[in-house]
């Protein structure tokens, strides 16, 4: 086989949902041969776009598009100074082109390339959300109906309100934010699973994100006292920041134990897979730099009897959603998928009568779900396109992001 070289590394930027999407295109020197991937970080997005066309663009001009391994190592240590959601997520828009090229120059769909099928279709994990529990309630019927099995259950998102003035209580001159009461939140939480047990029965797996905003010590009598409902997982219960809390967490506990998805480098997860101490691992497969690292996760996974849960949220485009689907259907040990892609063709819900409408307008070719499970398209590569015509209509949105200035009830910053 000869050469395919790159002609041109472009980024698109859109937000068909209002969320800001990064795509990045590239060309090869073999008439209509293009491949795209996801480099999506929305809340920095433009700093993802300058470093892939003022640094990536020229390093990789004129080399041969065969070499993804090479190429990924080449991007990775440029710079020198490695990792970081930045440069992972630029790194991850090359990376995942490369594979949707080569997989449209096999004519096969990646899982393909990955050893084939272990599965003809993803089980997913959907999110339930209400104002109260009998309106949660309904929303868990709602996706029962729809086939889907495990459901992730929160009331009023991860324990804090909408961005605002600070509440009764706080120091005076206290600045705006999200402000978040933990122990609120916990009992809540408490009152909500067995409100939602006794409704809904024990037929469905329930999942819970405790998106790392309380403290560890919490964390741990929380997860014992969610024990009694039979999740299928908890997920982020302890910060990043302070992961040595895990190894007490598991002691203390019999809740699995879902981690991840703000992970950037291998040794983040490495120690937490080797001595067993998760379930599942999360990551956001932008954030860890693509397929080629995503890949040598899930296998290295494997090895400890740890599954994958990856990071499915809408603040990723349809091709990460597709790459997540590719290695999920040829991964052995694969344990459920978030999703956040389309509703089946015959729900008809307003979503898909305006902004949802519009995402599968910009990215013909998404995976299709149906009665519970996704589904790869089978077309070579990704499988999905990208409309740049369609994809124009909807500006990103540069504003200052209010929903990670989160803050305890002193007016303290804590993490999102």
């Amino acid at each position: 086989m000869g050469t395919t070289l790159i002609t041109d590394v472009k980024v698109v930027l859109t937000a068909p949902e209002g969320i800001n999407l990064v795509v990045v295109k590239v060309e090869t020197d073999q008439p209509g041969l293009v491949g795209l991937g996801c480099a999506t970080f929305a809340y920095r997005h433009l700093a993802v776009k300058c470093l892939i066309e003022e640094y990536l663009r020229p390093l990789l001009v004129g080399r041969d598009a065969h070499a993804i391994e090479d190429l990924w190592q080449l991007m990775h240590q440029n710079a020198y100074w490695r990792n970081g959601p930045i440069e992972n997520n630029a790194i991850s828009g090359v990376d995942m082109a490369l594979w949707d090229i080569k997989g449209k120059l096999a004519g096969m769909p990646l899982y393909q390339l990955f050893g084939g099928k272990c599965r003809e279709g993803v089980p997913i994990y959907r999110h339930a959300d209400g104002r109260d529990i009998a309106e949660l309630c309904d929303n868990i019927q709602k996706y029962r109906e729809q086939g889907i099995t495990h459901i992730r259950c929160q009331s009023g998102g991860y324990g804090g309100g909408a961005f605002g003035a600070a509440p009764a209580g706080a120091p005076e001159g206290a600045p705006k934010g999200v402000y978040l009461d933990s122990r609120k939140y916990m009992r809540e939480t408490v009152k909500m699973f067995d409100e939602i047990r006794g409704r809904v029965g024990n037929d469905v797996a329930l999942c819970h994100d405790v998106h790392e905003r309380l403290k560890p010590i919490d964390a741990i009598r929380f997860a014992c006292e969610l024990e009694r409902f039979d999740l299928f997982f908890l997920e982020d219960a302890i910060a990043l920041e302070e992961g040595e809390w895990i190894r007490q967490l598991r002691a203390k506990t019999n809740t699995p134990l879902a981690q991840g998805e703000l992970f950037n480098h291998p040794l983040e997860w490495r120690t937490l897979i080797t001595e067993r101490l998760i379930d599942f691992i999360r990551v956001h497969l932008s954030q860890v730099g693509g397929i080629t690292p995503g890949r040598k996760l899930q296998i290295f996974a494997e090895q400890f009897g740890v599954r994958t849960a990856w990071h499915g949220p809408g603040d990723m485009s349809p091709l990460a959603h597709a790459a997540n689907i590719h290695i999920d259907l040829a991964a052995r040990n694969f344990g459920v998928q978030e999703w956040s892609g389309t509703e089946p063709p015959n729900f008809v819900i307003q979503e898909l009568k305006g902004p949802r409408a519009a995402l599968l307008d910009v990215f013909p070719g998404l995976p299709e779900f149906r009665n519970g499970f996704v589904y790869a398209n089978d077309k070579p590569g990704l499988g999905v396109d990208l409309n740049e015509a369609e994809a124009a209509k909807y500006p990103c949105d540069s504003s200052v992001t209010t929903w990670t200035q989160t803050r305890l009830p002193d007016g303290t910053l804590q993490t999102p």
